[in-house]
Protein backbone atom coordinates (compact mmCIF):
# COMPACT_ATOMS: atom_id res chain seq x y z
CA UNK A 1 0.00 0.00 0.00
CA UNK A 2 1.54 3.62 -1.29
CA UNK A 3 1.50 6.80 0.85
CA UNK A 4 -1.76 8.13 -0.90
CA UNK A 5 -3.69 4.90 -0.19
CA UNK A 6 -2.49 5.08 3.70
CA UNK A 7 -3.64 8.51 3.80
CA UNK A 8 -7.01 8.02 1.96
CA UNK A 9 -7.62 4.95 4.22
CA UNK A 10 -6.71 7.15 7.20
CA UNK A 11 -8.95 9.49 6.44
CA UNK A 12 -11.96 7.45 5.98
CA UNK A 13 -11.20 6.05 9.02
CA UNK A 14 -11.27 9.10 10.79
CA UNK A 15 -14.50 9.97 8.95
CA UNK A 16 -16.00 6.72 10.68
CA UNK A 17 -14.82 7.59 14.14
CA UNK A 18 -17.73 7.38 16.12
CA UNK A 19 -18.64 9.43 19.52
CA UNK A 20 -17.59 6.78 21.57
CA UNK A 21 -14.35 6.69 20.37
CA UNK A 22 -13.99 9.95 20.43
CA UNK A 23 -14.41 10.92 24.26
CA UNK A 24 -12.53 7.79 25.27
CA UNK A 25 -9.30 9.40 23.29
CA UNK A 26 -9.94 12.36 25.22
CA UNK A 27 -10.37 11.34 28.53
CA UNK A 28 -7.70 8.64 28.12
CA UNK A 29 -5.31 11.68 27.29
CA UNK A 30 -6.33 13.31 30.45
CA UNK A 31 -5.77 10.61 32.54
CA UNK A 32 -1.81 10.13 30.79
CA UNK A 33 -1.72 13.93 31.61
CA UNK A 34 -2.47 13.90 35.29
CA UNK A 35 -0.31 10.81 35.81
CA UNK A 36 2.75 12.82 34.64
CA UNK A 37 1.80 15.48 37.03
CA UNK A 38 1.12 12.64 39.64
CA UNK A 39 -2.03 14.00 40.17
CA UNK A 40 -5.07 11.94 41.64
CA UNK A 41 -7.34 13.03 38.75
CA UNK A 42 -5.70 10.42 36.99
CA UNK A 43 -7.89 7.47 38.47
CA UNK A 44 -11.54 9.07 38.22
CA UNK A 45 -10.72 10.45 34.68
CA UNK A 46 -9.08 7.26 33.49
CA UNK A 47 -11.94 5.13 34.61
CA UNK A 48 -14.05 7.16 32.14
CA UNK A 49 -11.48 6.07 29.41
CA UNK A 50 -11.79 2.34 29.83
CA UNK A 51 -15.15 1.59 30.69
CA UNK A 52 -15.69 2.97 27.14
CA UNK A 53 -12.70 1.01 26.01
CA UNK A 54 -14.16 -2.39 27.29
CA UNK A 55 -17.62 -1.62 24.63
CA UNK A 56 -15.25 -0.46 21.62
CA UNK A 57 -12.69 -3.31 21.85
CA UNK A 58 -15.00 -6.14 22.35
CA UNK A 59 -16.60 -4.61 18.82
CA UNK A 60 -13.17 -4.45 17.30
CA UNK A 61 -12.50 -8.14 18.55
CA UNK A 62 -9.71 -7.37 20.65
CA UNK A 63 -10.88 -9.28 23.12
CA UNK A 64 -7.43 -9.36 25.02
CA UNK A 65 -7.54 -5.50 25.31
CA UNK A 66 -11.23 -5.63 26.65
CA UNK A 67 -10.13 -7.99 29.44
CA UNK A 68 -7.38 -4.92 30.40
CA UNK A 69 -9.48 -2.49 30.30
CA UNK A 70 -12.12 -4.16 32.89
CA UNK A 71 -8.60 -4.90 34.92
CA UNK A 72 -7.71 -1.32 34.67
CA UNK A 73 -11.16 -0.27 35.99
CA UNK A 74 -10.40 -2.74 38.71
CA UNK A 75 -6.58 -1.19 39.08
CA UNK A 76 -7.61 2.53 39.10
CA UNK A 77 -9.85 1.52 42.59
CA UNK A 78 -6.58 0.20 43.70
CA UNK A 79 -4.55 3.01 42.80
CA UNK A 80 -6.38 5.70 43.68
CA UNK A 81 -6.48 4.02 47.32
CA UNK A 82 -2.49 3.45 47.76
CA UNK A 83 -2.05 7.17 46.38
CA UNK A 84 -4.36 8.68 48.50
CA UNK A 85 -2.87 7.20 51.70
CA UNK A 86 -0.95 8.74 54.16
CA UNK A 87 2.18 7.60 56.38
CA UNK A 88 0.39 7.16 59.67
CA UNK A 89 4.44 8.81 60.72
CA UNK A 90 4.88 11.62 58.13
CA UNK A 91 1.40 11.27 57.12
CA UNK A 92 2.63 12.18 53.25
CA UNK A 93 1.58 10.56 50.49
CA UNK A 94 3.69 7.70 48.78
CA UNK A 95 6.08 8.95 46.58
CA UNK A 96 7.42 7.86 43.59
CA UNK A 97 10.60 5.30 43.19
CA UNK A 98 12.48 3.07 41.21
CA UNK A 99 11.13 -0.51 41.90
CA UNK A 100 14.54 -2.53 42.73
CA UNK A 101 15.45 -5.86 41.59
CA UNK A 102 12.44 -8.44 43.30
CA UNK A 103 10.07 -6.26 41.94
CA UNK A 104 11.29 -5.48 38.65
CA UNK A 105 11.86 -9.27 38.09
CA UNK A 106 8.73 -10.12 39.21
CA UNK A 107 7.38 -7.76 36.84
CA UNK A 108 9.20 -9.33 34.10
CA UNK A 109 7.74 -13.07 35.20
CA UNK A 110 4.30 -11.60 35.12
CA UNK A 111 4.78 -10.12 31.61
CA UNK A 112 5.79 -13.80 30.15
CA UNK A 113 3.10 -15.75 32.53
CA UNK A 114 0.61 -13.51 31.25
CA UNK A 115 1.53 -13.86 27.70
CA UNK A 116 1.61 -17.54 27.18
CA UNK A 117 -1.74 -17.72 29.80
CA UNK A 118 -3.66 -14.92 27.56
CA UNK A 119 -2.16 -16.25 23.97
CA UNK A 120 -3.39 -19.56 25.05
CA UNK A 121 -7.18 -18.38 25.72
CA UNK A 122 -7.44 -16.05 22.74
CA UNK A 123 -6.31 -18.63 20.46
CA UNK A 124 -8.67 -21.40 21.77
CA UNK A 125 -11.74 -19.36 22.59
CA UNK A 126 -12.13 -16.62 21.02
CA UNK A 127 -12.05 -15.41 16.93
CA UNK A 128 -8.80 -12.77 17.56
CA UNK A 129 -6.67 -12.21 14.52
CA UNK A 130 -3.99 -10.84 16.29
CA UNK A 131 -3.52 -13.14 19.32
CA UNK A 132 0.47 -12.79 19.82
CA UNK A 133 0.32 -8.85 19.42
CA UNK A 134 -2.81 -8.55 21.71
CA UNK A 135 -1.54 -10.69 25.02
CA UNK A 136 1.96 -9.12 24.88
CA UNK A 137 0.21 -5.26 25.12
CA UNK A 138 -1.95 -6.74 27.42
CA UNK A 139 0.43 -8.43 29.82
CA UNK A 140 3.11 -5.11 29.52
CA UNK A 141 0.07 -2.94 30.11
CA UNK A 142 -1.12 -5.36 33.51
CA UNK A 143 2.34 -4.92 34.71
CA UNK A 144 2.50 -1.56 33.85
CA UNK A 145 -0.66 -0.29 35.89
CA UNK A 146 0.48 -1.99 38.35
CA UNK A 147 4.12 -0.62 39.13
CA UNK A 148 1.78 2.94 38.73
CA UNK A 149 -0.48 2.01 41.16
CA UNK A 150 2.58 1.39 43.53
CA UNK A 151 4.15 4.65 41.97
CA UNK A 152 6.98 2.83 40.76
CA UNK A 153 8.92 5.26 37.82
CA UNK A 154 9.37 2.00 36.03
CA UNK A 155 5.77 1.87 35.05
CA UNK A 156 6.15 3.97 32.00
CA UNK A 157 8.83 2.04 30.40
CA UNK A 158 6.43 -0.89 30.68
CA UNK A 159 3.93 2.07 28.91
CA UNK A 160 6.43 2.96 26.43
CA UNK A 161 6.65 -0.53 24.95
CA UNK A 162 3.13 -1.01 24.76
CA UNK A 163 2.15 2.39 23.33
CA UNK A 164 4.90 1.38 20.55
CA UNK A 165 2.71 -1.41 19.29
CA UNK A 166 -0.73 0.17 19.78
CA UNK A 167 0.47 2.83 17.64
CA UNK A 168 0.00 0.37 14.57
CA UNK A 169 -2.15 -2.51 16.04
CA UNK A 170 -4.83 -0.43 16.30
CA UNK A 171 -5.27 1.29 13.18
CA UNK A 172 -5.15 -2.28 12.05
CA UNK A 173 -8.03 -3.33 13.51
CA UNK A 174 -9.75 -0.59 12.21
CA UNK A 175 -9.45 1.68 15.61
CA UNK A 176 -7.09 4.52 13.14
CA UNK A 177 -8.16 7.50 16.02
CA UNK A 178 -7.07 5.22 18.87
CA UNK A 179 -3.81 4.51 16.91
CA UNK A 180 -3.01 8.07 17.10
CA UNK A 181 -4.02 8.40 20.71
CA UNK A 182 -1.27 6.12 21.52
CA UNK A 183 1.22 8.14 19.64
CA UNK A 184 0.27 10.99 21.94
CA UNK A 185 0.67 8.39 25.00
CA UNK A 186 4.12 7.66 23.69
CA UNK A 187 4.81 11.13 23.80
CA UNK A 188 3.34 11.67 27.34
CA UNK A 189 4.82 8.11 28.60
CA UNK A 190 7.98 9.49 27.57
CA UNK A 191 7.73 13.09 29.38
CA UNK A 192 6.26 11.02 32.54
CA UNK A 193 9.28 9.39 32.40
CA UNK A 194 11.54 12.19 32.36
CA UNK A 195 9.40 14.17 35.02
CA UNK A 196 9.29 10.95 37.38
CA UNK A 197 13.04 10.40 37.28
CA UNK A 198 13.84 14.56 38.28
CA UNK A 199 10.96 13.94 41.64
CA UNK A 200 13.35 11.05 42.39
CA UNK A 201 16.33 12.53 42.17
CA UNK A 202 14.74 15.78 44.15
CA UNK A 203 13.39 13.42 46.82
CA UNK A 204 16.61 11.27 47.56
CA UNK A 205 18.84 14.79 47.36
Amino acid sequence: MDLPQMTGLLVQNLRNTGLPEVFAVITGLLSVWYARKENILVYPVGIVSVLIYVYLCYHAGLYADMGINAFYFVMSLYGWYIWTRRDKVSHEVRPVAWAGFRLNLAGILAVVIFSFVLYWILSCYTDSTVPVLDSFTTSIFITGMWFMALKKIENWIYWIIGDIICIFLFPYKGLVFSGLQYLVFLILAVAGLVEWIRKERKLTL
